[in-house]
């Protein structure tokens, strides 16, 4: 069971985009760092447990280095962690921006031929990977120090807007997923390869999550589908919401799925293997209303699935629920 606790205000409310909240933990500064984009500019937050000290900064768009300019409106924003740093990476219609946290120091790299791009994701300890609406998926070297970001492969198996992307450690990494409902998976090295191709069905793969070879898929008609990250296979689907679902999230440690969607609801589950025959299983835990609320972005807020924060189209504030 979770209860509601202090909420996180935001300077402004957050836009309708899919996955629109990223949430990074350090335990070890006792703070809980959100990012949410809103309009042109993106939102972040800081705050101490029980979200009594919360401070605040507004983030736009820089010109220059192939970013973009100020007109350019951000369509995710996104903590990225790897063993050396950690980066925020912006995507907007222009280019994509990666900024190292404190202090920021900004770096661009923009995709050609792309109206916009969406979905982000570390993988392989040195790579950060971006989507684009012309199908693309950019591969960025990250270097342990500095701002020599370069551009190191482009991964061009989708011809659909890319969505999501999501990575894990292990035989299968890295899952892209697109408008057309498709997903691939891909093996992280030092150049990037195809393992798997999943079929569209007729709706869009909103959010993709990847856990112990597992994929867990959001789609627009509500489904949660659970698929093999080895070869594809299709284990469960789950007719999990009534409305599109915005967000999906996975606690690591615990294989707890969260799913947030356009119908006001959270949905929080349970992710195992059969011990007897090691088939994938799906077991409801707990449902949360955030009332009169399209939900756009919803994250755990710790590796064990504890604790959950939410945002909402036109909703001033991050909402926050801890485990009773």
């Amino acid at each position: 069971m979770y209860r509601k606790e202090r909420s996180v205000p935001l300077k402004s409310s957050s836009s309708a985009l899919y996955n629109n909240l990223s949430v990074l933990p350090l335990r070890d500064k006792q703070l809980t760092y959100f990012a949410a984009v809103h309009g042109s500019s993106v939102s972040l937050a800081s705050a101490a447990p029980g979200g009594l000290s919360v401070s605040h900064r507004q983030l736009q768009a820089k010109e220059g280095a192939g970013v973009g300019c100020n007109s350019s409106f951000p369509f995710q924003a996104s903590w990225c962690v790897l063993p050396s740093r950690v980066l925020l990476v912006l995507t907007s219609q222009k280019g994509i921006q990666v900024r190292v946290l404190l202090p920021f120091l900004g770096s661009g790299k923009g995709g050609a031929q792309a109206v916009f791009a969406r979905g982000i994701a570390a993988a392989s300890g040195r790579f950060i990977c971006v989507g684009t609406s012309s199908g693309l998926v950019l591969v960025f070297d990250v270097p342990s120090k500095g701002t020599n970001i370069t551009l190191s492969e482009v991964l061009e198996e989708h011809r659909d807007s890319i969505t999501d992307i999501t990575s894990e450690d292990g035989a299968a990494d890295l899952v892209t997923a697109d408008d057309s409902g498709a997903l691939c998976v891909w093996k992280a090295k030092e150049e990037f390869s195809l393992l798997t191709r999943i079929s569209a069905f007729g709706w869009t793969c909103s959010s993709v999550k990847l856990w112990n070879g597992v994929i867990a898929a959001g789609y627009g008609n509500g489904q949660i589908r659970l698929y093999e990250a080895t070869g594809g296979a299709l284990r469960a689907t789950v007719s999990a919401h009534a409305r599109w679902i915005y967000a999906l999230d996975l606690a690591p440690l615990t294989g707890k799925l969260l799913s947030g969607a356009e119908d006001s609801y959270v949905q929080i589950w349970k992710l195992s293997r059969s011990p007897d025959t090691g088939d994938i299983e799906i077991e409801h835990c707990h449902s949360e209303c955030v009332t009169d609320t399209q939900l756009c972005g919803a994250r755990f807020c710790d590796p064990e699935g504890n604790s959950f924060a939410a945002t909402g189209y036109d909703l001033s504030e991050i909402v926050r629920y801890g485990q009773v």
